[in-house]
């Protein structure tokens, strides 16, 4: 069994000022992988929001928590436990998180109970994607397998987020790499295929339009609604208020 990854030590890797860091950062190629532009951000913003799985990112207008305290983290938490009041988030971003955690259906419950009624959340999560450990790696989803952990929530929007082309891209630099026996010799794989093969991705401006691109998708998401309370669930609303960052609202 491999051993749990060092998160503190990645996200702070990725922000040190040593020379070697700051070096192997500039010559990072291009990322293997194109968002689709039809993915929907439009959903409103409240006076609290919620990111969670945030560390190492500048989540502006959000209370950050993510499993350790790091700077840019308002709440070192467990998702699976969150340590809010009831019905207190307006939106809820969940990106690249549930195939991380040991139980995916506590942490949506968990999403359920704290966003208010009316609220938004924004699961996203791989499907065909190589393993990595933040700290642990259990799973993979389908849209119909996200459809199936939203619980109550009303499913809204759904689609590929990342698509066959990045499924290609990043397992033929992985494929490349199993083929060395040195390590440091990964890491000049990784930069040299990685800026050789990234024009690659703008296949999927394509491929995302294609009926059969479910089945070898990078990433996908889903954007769920919870009931209003009495109300019958309507259609989104497509204006995003500015908000100012959300204070940490514990019971």
């Amino acid at each position: 069994m491999q051993p749990d990854v060092d998160l503190r030590a990645v996200y702070q890797k990725r922000a040190s000022p040593r020379w070697r860091d700051r070096v192997i950062r500039w010559v990072q190629p291009p990322a293997p992988f194109l968002m689709n532009p039809a993915e929907p951000k439009d959903f409103p913003l409240g006076r609290w929001n919620l990111y969670i799985g945030g560390a190492g990112r500048v989540v502006d207008g959000y209370t950050n928590i993510d499993l350790f305290a790091m700077p840019g983290v308002d709440v070192a938490a467990d998702a699976e436990a969150l340590p809010f009041v009831e019905e207190i988030f307006q939106r809820i971003e969940c990106d690249a998180v549930l195939e991380h955690v040991r139980h995916p259906e506590k942490v949506m419950a968990e999403m359920y109970r704290v966003l208010a009624p009316g609220g938004y959340a924004h699961i996203v999560t791989p499907f065909c994607h190589p393993f990595h450990q933040y700290p642990k790696d259990f799973r993979r989803f389908t849209i119909d397998g996200l459809r199936q952990i939203a619980g109550p929530m009303e499913v809204v929007a759904e689609g590929w987020r990342t698509g066959p082309a990045a499924t290609f891209l990043v397992f033929t630099i992985e494929f490349v790499k199993l083929l060395l026996p040195y390590r440091w010799w990964w890491a000049i794989t990784h930069v040299g295929c990685g800026w050789l093969l990234f024009p690659l991705r703008y296949l999927d401006l394509l491929l995302f339009h294609a009926p059969d691109a479910r089945r070898i998708g990078n990433h996908c998401y889903i954007w769920v609604r919870k009931p209003p309370a009495g109300v019958s669930p309507s259609p989104a609303p497509a204006v995003i208020p500015q908000t100012a960052r959300a204070p940490r609202p514990f019971p």
